[in-house]
């Protein structure tokens, strides 16, 4: 059953087009991830839905709910930004209750909601602690137990893991993958390949507001056939150096990441033979070239012919 329902949706500032025609579904019980760089259209997307931004065209219905019908649909989903939105000078516990009464809860239904999130984030003995005591992975998942309070069943996390650190970032994977077997449909931006190699049962890998594939992890590793991520490290390796390596073999699409040269390369070992025999014309003295088995950043880097970060 499908809980979020997008259809054709655009959006423009000026004459840029931050959203272009997207359309998909997430169905209950489901991440679905959507992955692409900084300024991809992920987050107007999200905004749209969270009924922070009005879309040029296209429509958008959550449980069957439109869009246009905005209380009851905004009842049905649960919103966590990018940036941490709490009263730092008031406890998690009166954070949380401030909430519930924007969504009309009292008495002991809004204490059991408060508790009961609390528990849910692992943060209900620190619920009469000032929020400005937190750590950042608190806040966040502080953040997301507000999100959750008014029980939505669909739930909008724009990058969450953002500035945490590797303890909190789990425990925020652990959550989502909860919530998702509880039956909710969450829809989770990100620009970490890993993350939605973990969480997501389907990606959509968003560009310049367009989605350029969208599929499980296997439908999206197909995409890019037997191309295979050839990893060069060593001396000489600059932009202009790669670039030149990557046309020789072919115009191959390439990247430079992390003091090592990417090139999506097809067939075999016999790739690296030629990668290294063509180092040398190009300035490039290899210590290690290897083929990596293909991953989302492959599938990428073959749909763009540029990193996930650049």
């Amino acid at each position: 059953m499908a809980i979020l329902e997008l259809q054709s949706l655009k959006k423009s500032y000026g004459e840029h087009l931050a959203v272009d025609g997207l359309s998909f579904s997430i169905d209950a019980g489901e991440v679905f991830g959507l992955l692409g760089p900084n300024g991809a259209g992920k987050s107007t997307t999200i905004n749209i839905i969270a009924t922070l931004v009005t879309p040029d065209s296209g429509s958008v219905r959550v449980a069957g709910i439109p869009f246009e019908n905005e209380d009851a649909f905004k009842r049905k989903l649960g919103y966590v930004p990018q940036e941490v939105s709490l009263a730092e000078r008031m406890t998690a516990r009166e954070n949380l209750r401030l909430v519930g009464k924007l969504y009309d809860l009292s008495g002991g239904d809004l204490r059991r909601r408060v508790d009961a999130t609390l528990d849910l984030v692992g943060l209900l003995d620190r619920g009469g602690d000032l929020v400005e005591t937190f750590s950042g992975g608190m806040k966040r998942r502080l953040n997301i137990a507000a999100a959750l309070l008014h029980d939505p069943i669909l739930l909008l996390l724009d990058e969450p893991t953002a500035g945490v650190d590797p303890h909190a970032r789990v425990y925020i994977f652990e959550m989502v993958e909860r919530l998702a077997s509880e039956g909710r449909a969450v829809l989770y931006t990100t620009h970490y390949m890993e993350e939605a190699e973990r969480l997501c049962r389907r990606t959509a890998i968003i560009d310049h507001g367009r989605i350029l594939a969208m599929g499980t992890l296997g439908e999206l590793i197909r995409r890019v056939e037997a191309k295979r991520d050839m990893v060069i490290e060593g001396r000489g390796l600059t932009e202009e150096t790669v670039r030149k390596l990557a046309e020789g073999m072919g115009r191959i699409p390439w990247m430079l990441n992390e003091g090592a040269a990417h090139l999506s390369v097809a067939g075999d070992q016999r790739a690296i033979l030629r990668a290294a025999e063509l180092a040398s014309e190009t300035g490039i003295e290899p210590t290690s070239i290897r083929l990596v088995e293909p991953n989302l950043e492959m599938v990428f880097l073959e749909l763009t012919g540029r990193a996930l970060r650049d």
